[in-house]
């Protein structure tokens, strides 16, 4: 197939379903396929085509737009925006049958007068059990039941499912544990007092990929998979080892081998100086494609299977490697940025960390100028491309 073959994402779909298939036996309850930020850049529409295979028939994003795009492509089942949808688009959620979190009693307000007739629009209501983001507050002292109790009055809204979020689920610090463990109790007791009021829920959901795996909760019968569909592990603090498999690879090619004398400088700022003779490759990835700068001169790339340093900056569209040790590098041969090349693999984990950020920005971050092109049972089956 054709596409751009300078630096691209391949994305192996049956590690996806691989990955779905482990974490609906670990939640033993349905999940909802978070695919929010373009499923956290592997392509939403492909990501939530393996879901439905899988059997998930529930999805979350983050934004309208981003639902549209499911819906516009076919997508059945559920859609939960997670985040805000201005209140003049409630007839896009109504006719695209969309479900809205609602997170305030004056959102939900508004929501309500914005809807006329006989028309209804289904929402979610998010809780707020400690993360101080969004959502109505419960919590040692503030209970929420009378406010939630009240949005009944509101009859174009039909209220048919409650969640909240957990900020540290993937830690085993004891505070932080203890603190969760006092979420779901904060959340538990709100469940319970609601429905002693006659306010029942179809969908009730607490668990992210983190809590899937650390945290289970009996009062929820749907869990949110997120990050670790796509075979990254939440953090190194999970009870179960799921070995998952990464959905993501990302190449690159060489378009240049030259060889530079001891004592010169390479790159922008002149920030790498070489103390010998050496081979220098240049690759067609930069910032631009969403490999960070702060990788300048300290992360790897693998050639051959082998480590090969980044020397000089990051540029906006290309970067340098030292190949010297290497005998045979020619013009147009597949570096791996994140992956597997033989023995050898560079994660988005060991790339967070020399960023000191989190493995989701990583993903999240590269480009939509890199082609992602789709892998099944070996065989090339698409490609997305927005150069």
């Amino acid at each position: 197939m054709e596409y751009l073959k300078r630096t691209w994402c391949e994305i192996h779909l049956d590690h996806l379903y691989y990955n779905i298939k482990q974490l609906q036996e670990t939640a033993q309850k349905k999940l909802m396929g978070i695919v929010k930020a373009d499923a956290y850049g592997h392509g939403d529409v492909y990501t939530a085509k393996v879901l439905q295979q899988a059997g998930i028939d529930f999805f979350g994003v983050s934004n309208v737009n981003e639902a549209l795009n499911l819906r516009q492509a076919g997508i059945q089942g559920e859609i939960l925006v997670l985040g805000y949808t201005p209140v003049e688009m409630v007839q896009t959620l109504i006719s695209n049958q969309i479900t809205q979190t609602v997170h305030c009693t004056e959102y939900a307000k508004l929501l309500n007068l914005q809807i006329s007739g006989s028309q209804t629009l289904k929402v979610h209501l998010k809780i707020d059990t400690g993360m101080n983001r969004i959502g109505f507050v419960q919590n040692q002292t503030a209970d929420s039941t009378d406010e939630i109790l009240a949005l009944k009055a509101l009859q174009a809204l039909t209220i048919c499912g409650i969640f909240t979020h957990f900020p540290c689920a993937d830690s085993f610090d004891l505070q932080d544990a203890a603190f969760t463990q006092q979420q779901i109790t904060y959340f538990n007791q709100l469940i319970e007092r609601l429905n002693a009021n006659h306010l029942y829920f179809e969908v009730i959901h607490t668990q992210n990929s983190a809590g899937i795996i650390n945290y289970a909760n009996s009062v929820c019968n749907y869990a949110r998979a997120g990050i670790a569909m796509y075979g990254l592990n939440p953090s190194s603090d999970i009870k179960i080892d799921l070995k998952l498999k990464p959905v993501l690879s990302l190449k690159t090619v060489v378009t240049m081998v030259k060889q530079v004398p001891q004592g010169v400088d390479i790159g922008y700022g002149r920030t790498y100086h070489t103390s010998r003779p050496m081979k220098i490759a240049t690759l067609p990835i930069g910032y631009a494609d969403g490999y960070y700068r702060s990788f300048s001169n300290r992360a790897d790339i693998l050639l051959h299977g082998t480590r090969c340093k980044v020397v000089g900056r990051v540029c906006m569209d290309q970067l340098m490697i030292d190949v010297t040790h290497l005998e045979q590098v020619q013009l147009g041969d597949i570096a791996t940025v994140i992956g597997m090349d033989g023995k050898e693999c560079i994660t988005a984990d060991e790339l967070a960390q020399l960023a000191d950020t989190i493995h989701y920005e990583v993903v999240c971050s590269i480009s939509k100028r890199v082609p992602r092109v789709y892998y099944q049972h070996g065989i090339e089956i698409g490609f997305l491309d927005h150069s």
